[in-house]
């Protein structure tokens, strides 16, 4: 069996990765494509976008806020809103 690993986003604590993915669909989820992301889910996911392989990249020029929107496939993802105007989703699925 393999070890757990625990993981952190900001204040919130997760005992496991399974947990910490789940909770992020589950805000995926409160979400209907072309909503804002709230301030408080955004402390959230910039928390977790920093944990992203590819964050440097995906945070760009700096994020301004996140929004859901379409994605492949009939599905939807957030996307990071920089402050420079360019926009880029990413999964939460990498940032665990």
């Amino acid at each position: 069996m393999g070890v757990k690993k625990s993981v952190s986003y900001g204040d919130l604590h997760f005992e496991t990765q399974t947990a910490a993915r789940a909770h992020l669909k589950a805000m995926l989820n409160r979400y209907d494509p072309g909503d804002r992301v709230s301030a408080a889910d955004g402390v959230v996911l910039t928390a977790a976008l920093a944990l992203h392989p590819e964050a440097d990249d995906k945070i760009g020029a700096g994020i301004k806020n996140f929004s859901v929107r379409t994605a492949d496939f009939a599905t939807k993802c957030f996307w990071v809103n920089r402050l420079d105007g360019s926009t880029v989703r990413f999964s939460y699925k990498a940032c665990v």
